[in-house]
């Protein structure tokens, strides 16, 4: 009967390692805004706002994950807002080929605080991308993305 159990709960060890978490998703909280723009270094950047619940969202994910996957040092950060579960949104990311990608999850509800912080005259409405370019300056686009001038404003030529 010792030896059952022991085999059991190596088993269970064994299964345990192959199930980790192995997806890279941060907590998004107030505050996070400031870190986010300022990990760039004066680089340019987006940040891709999305929700597993959002129909344009589960269209444009592969596209996403097919950008970061032609332009590696591109900076993307992408945060998911909506409150499901994290099974979900790694479901997601993985079928989009982003789930090494720099991910966030909306920790705390999706409220107007939240959103202020990151632009006042935004209403929460996904898929929406913001674009700092390397000057600081932000553009937001709510809606599907055009990819070619996403490379244009990411992509600095030397």
């Amino acid at each position: 009967m010792k030896r059952y159990w022991l085999a059991f709960i190596l088993t269970l060890s064994i299964c345990g390692s192959a199930l980790a978490d192995t997806t890279p998703l941060k907590s998004y909280q107030a505050g996070d805004w400031k870190v986010i723009i300022k990990s760039a270094n004066s680089a340019p950047m987006a940040i891709h706002f999305w929700g597993v619940t959002c129909p344009a969202c589960v269209k444009e994910m592969p596209q996403w994950g097919q950008f970061v996957k032609n332009n590696p040092n591109a900076k993307i950060v992408f945060i998911q807002v909506d409150d499901v579960s994290m099974d979900s949104i790694k479901k997601m990311l993985s079928k989009a080929g982003l789930d090494k990608a720099n991910n966030y999850y909306i920790a705390a509800p999706f409220d107007e605080r939240l959103r202020y912080e990151i632009d006042p005259q935004w209403h929460g409405e996904t898929p929406t991308t913001i674009v700092i370019d390397k000057s600081g300056k932000a553009i937001r686009k709510t809606g599907l993305v055009d990819f070619q001038k996403l490379q244009s404003a990411l992509i600095v030529k030397s």
